[in-house]
């Protein structure tokens, strides 16, 4: 039988620890996940899948049997994380959340700090009720509006629009998955540690107000000299992406061999590389055309192509290059609406390759430009293999993006014109959820309960139809949970999570543990910059509890700890996922999130562990 982290923790200071067979393979698991997650060769659900099948294989070293390897999907806090996730998907169909921001934004006016103060008001207390990542993307093309309006740089709004949401995230239970799944963990450790226990919906709110508090008051008056403005007021989408080296007007001449064929042949008999955004007849524009429009002698067909492929267009057949390209010209109209689709966490998008004409087909948009990690690719798009936070311009009729803004696959960077709220089941969504958080906080029933009668009320109200629920789960984040639960045990029942602590004892034992409180702070949120912030959750709150254990300390301090700095990942755009939502729109650098992170991270650090050990001691 595996020891206990306490128990082991005791025999390895007397053994000067010796490592087992045993540990050596978990940690080499461990080791393959922290690469597959910091390389993102794989998708984040299927890495999960991997590490369920890897502990299994490897059982009579992990201890992990098929049935505690899918335990991952029926744990307690993967279903209340699927729960809140279609909780807030019913909020967010009834406008709530935008309609707040608009109202804020109408306070804001042009002053940046009235701004800021309207994204962090905004944003913080309805992320403490509703899952931030959805916050995150309801609030993306309001507060680029709140921007161009007040004629000020988006750049200096929504790095902390995501900041203020990770924030606020802490203020209860249900802010944010990961404190769930941190309540879970400490749960499961409580046998071993009397002090440690499953949170109540309130548990750290005292402590999360004064993170928000603190945080509000750095980004208002500070945080924004440290960003630059990387996106101009009100910019020019088609300068900002330089569209006007890529496009070009191409007449469909007499004789031409396209005469009758479709867009389809069109694109094909110029070549792979060329797409057709727009056909010009008679003077009126038709965006992002149908594959099987006909085409006519005397057409244009307004074409996104890389440079060295608009050269050649000189010598395609039956065409002859209209003018000189120039983007600006030849894409206006008044029927089509350029705008940005950032690819979101949950999207089909994620991991394929951008094909222009499935593209056009399935959205009903012609892609323009791309960034990618916040880079403008200028050449070759076609092919490009798409990731979470990618943005895309696109021009697109105003329909089709009130349609893009209702589904799962990307986040419309401005409101779309006729946006289809259920404004009529706003007060009964909120009625909802504000039973869910009554039930929980009152202890009438666990949380789990209170979320699932909270998803049925919201269909027998209406205020979801039955077949958004799966819409409203990011899968990937089920999957990540139900991946690394089965990690966590195996890292406990080795002895694994012990042996670091024994570590930490050894290396660090000598400081106050008020030091070492500080040091798991720190270490969680280096980790979690190169992984997710749920699995730095799993992989290191055993292994605090047991440092804890080792030098007298309080061990639900240091759970607190981990917990608090996994939540509020402020040095890159991978460390949480809505620092990626805002990385396209916000034209970002990698840079940009440490610039303004770090001096905030520290902070936020010291007023951490000192609430803390005020609060429950050390």
């Amino acid at each position: 039988m595996a020891l206990s982290a306490c128990d082991f923790l005791a025999q390895a200071i007397a053994t000067q620890s010796d490592v087992t067979t045993d540990m050596l393979v978990v940690f080499g698991v461990v080791a393959v996940a922290l690469v597959l997650f910091l390389t993102e060769r794989l998708p984040i659900d299927v890495t999960a899948i991997l590490l369920i099948v890897i502990l299994v294989v490897l059982e009579p070293w992990t201890g992990v049997d098929p049935e505690t390897g899918i335990s991952g999907f029926a744990n307690e806090a993967t279903i209340t994380v699927l729960a809140m996730l279609i909780l807030s998907g019913g909020i967010s169909r009834t406008g709530i959340v935008q309609e707040l921001g608009r109202r804020m934004a109408d306070f804001a006016g042009d002053s940046l700090r009235k701004q800021l103060f309207a994204v962090v008001a905004a944003t913080s207390p309805v992320s403490g009720f509703l899952n931030n990542t959805p916050v995150v993307a309801l609030l993306v093309p309001v507060v680029t509006d709140v921007a161009n309006r007040g004629n000020t740089s988006p750049s200096k709004l929504l790095i902390p629009l995501s900041y203020a949401s990770q924030m606020g995230g802490m203020l209860t239970l249900i802010g944010t998955s990961t404190n769930i799944l941190a309540s879970d963990v400490s749960a499961r450790l409580g046998s071993e540690y009397p002090e440690l226990h499953r949170f109540s919906m309130f548990e750290f709110t005292q402590l999360g107000a004064i993170v928000v508090v603190v945080g509000s008051l750095y980004l208002i008056f500070v945080g924004h000299y440290l960003l630059p403005e990387r996106v101009p007021p009100r910019a020019d989408y088609l300068e900002s992406y330089a569209v006007g080296d890529y496009v070009a007007d191409v007449a469909v001449v007499p004789g031409s061999p396209l005469v009758g064929e479709t867009v389809r042949d069109a694109s094909e008999m110029l070549g792979p590389d060329i797409d057709v955004v727009q056909v010009v007849r008679d003077e009126v524009r038709s965006v992002a055309p149908r594959q099987a429009t006909s085409l006519r002698e005397g057409d244009v067909l307004v074409v996104r192509t890389d440079r060295d492929a608009i050269t050649t267009l000189e010598d395609a057949e039956g065409v002859e290059p209209v003018g000189r390209p120039n983007g600006a010209a030849d894409l206006s109209t008044s029927d089509g609406v350029l705008t940005e689709l950032v690819v979101s966490l949950d999207s089909r998008l994620v991991g394929e390759r951008l094909d222009l004409e499935a593209f056009r087909e399935e959205y009903d948009a012609a892609v323009l430009g791309l960034r990618s990690r916040g880079e403008l690719v200028g050449e070759r798009i076609v092919g490009r293999r798409l990731g979470v936070g990618d943005t895309l311009l696109v021009q697109a009729p105003p329909d089709t993006l009130d349609r893009l803004a209702r589904g799962e696959d990307v986040i419309v960077a401005r409101e779309p014109p006729c946006p289809d709220y259920r404004t009529d089941k706003a007060p009964i969504a909120v009625a909802i959820m504000l039973g869910v958080v009554a039930v929980a906080a009152l202890e009438i029933y666990p949380i789990l309960i209170a979320a699932l009668a909270g998803v049925v009320a919201m269909v027998v109200t209406g205020v979801l139809e039955p077949n958004e629920l799966y819409d409203a789960v990011e899968w990937d984040i089920i999957f990540l949970l139900a991946g690394v639960i089965p990690l966590g045990v195996a890292l406990e029942g080795s002895g694994a999570a012990g042996y670091l602590a024994w570590l930490v004892v050894q290396s660090a034992g000598f400081l106050p543990p008020i030091a070492v409180l500080w040091l798991f702070y720190i270490l969680t949120g280096l980790l979690t910059e190169v992984i997710s912030n749920n699995a730095s959750v799993v992989l290191l709150i055993p292994v605090a509890a047991a440092a804890a254990a080792g030098i007298g300390a309080n061990p639900f301090a240091f759970v607190l700890a981990v917990t608090f700095a996994a939540s509020t990942a402020f040095l890159g755009p991978i460390g949480y996922q809505t620092n990626l939502f805002v990385y396209g729109p916000g034209g970002y650098r990698f840079g940009d999130y440490a610039r303004i992170g770090a001096p905030l991270q520290f902070v936020l650090s010291i007023v951490t562990v000192l609430g803390i050990a005020f609060f429950w001691g050390v």
